[in-house]
């Protein structure tokens, strides 16, 4: 089947073959996430089957915790194109809703079969949660899936660096600007996309002209300057590039940051090109200066030191 992304489990209309889902919040789709999902794909593929994906939306944090949500890495359309690029043939984003989450955890497997009824297996993470009041664990799960003929599949967190792999931890690197750090762990450089739009010009007045995003993240990475790279439909690879995501302190400070985006070298876009601006490396925190002469200054010592990470004159 070609790949399908459903709102919902009561709109997923699947073919009449053996369903091997994942499933999870699956933020970030990091290395942990992925072998949940691998392991799905490479049973479904000796098998025959099918090969899907059941995350969730919001986050559960958003309806018990409304003042303090967790903050998301990727919004669901990107965490959505992560999966399918993984290679499954569905994706159910489900509602997370009361309702849903009042289901009794020994009644879910039971809830999920009514509405999948080809379901053949499920694949979770090891401390995966389910139910309401998050009673249920990995052994529940085994143990109604053996009463309902499907098979259950727990994947251990993957380690880096001695330490599981975790979106929370991620998002601790990301908010603390080690993004190098993330990409490792999300095992993909973190990145921004969206359309160019217009700005005050007031890089290209400095003598460094940039590409604007207005690019709104749930979880916003630390304010500053980073080694990026700049890919878009005019590029035939990524493009060296520094790039500065703040509130431009210096010239009127703004209340929502923005990122700007300076290629070292001949820049191929124009407004309302998509881009997307992969982040590789932390240079500085965002500083308020004294004025455009000090700004200018400084922009050019991050220029050179984006030139040096990537090796050119």
């Amino acid at each position: 089947m070609k790949p399908t992304v459903f709102s919902s489990l009561e709109t997923a209309q699947l073919p009449a073959r053996p369903l091997h889902l994942a499933i999870g919040i699956f933020d970030g789709v990091h290395l942990g996430h992925r072998a949940v999902v691998e392991a799905a794909l490479q049973s479904a593929r000796r098998s025959g089957g099918l090969a899907g994906v059941l995350t969730f939306h919001p986050h559960p944090s958003v309806l018990f915790r409304p003042d303090q949500p967790t903050r998301m890495i990727t919004e669901l359309s990107t965490k959505t194109r992560l999966l399918l690029r993984l290679g499954v043939d569905a994706v159910i984003a489900q509602p997370f809703t009361p309702e849903f989450a009042r289901i009794e955890a020994r009644g879910f497997l039971p809830w999920l079969r009514e509405r999948l009824p080809g379901l053949s297996a499920i694949y979770v993470g090891q401390n995966w949660r389910f139910g309401a009041g998050r009673k249920g664990d990995v052994a529940l799960l085994v143990e109604e899936g053996r009463r309902l003929g499907i098979s259950v599949f727990s994947a251990p967190p993957v380690n880096y660096d001695g330490e599981p792999v975790s979106s929370t931890r991620i998002r601790d690197l990301l908010e603390s600007g080690e993004v190098a750090a993330a990409g490792a762990l999300l095992g993909y450089q973190y990145y921004a996309e969206g359309p160019v739009v217009s700005g005050r010009r007031l890089g290209r007045t400095l003598g460094f002209p940039t590409l604007n995003l207005d690019w709104a993240p749930d979880l916003r990475p630390r304010l500053g300057v980073y080694v990026a790279r700049v890919s878009g439909p005019k590029s035939m690879s990524p493009l060296p590039a520094v790039a500065n995501y703040g509130l431009r302190p210096t010239v009127g400070e703004a209340s929502v940051p923005r990122l700007e985006t300076h290629v070292l070298g001949a820049c191929p876009f124009n407004q309302g090109d998509l881009i997307t601006v992969e982040w590789l490396r932390f240079i500085r925190p965002e500083i308020k200066f004294a004025g455009l002469d000090e700004l200018q200054s400084q922009i050019a010592r991050d220029v050179g030191e984006a030139l040096r990470h990537f090796s050119l004159p």
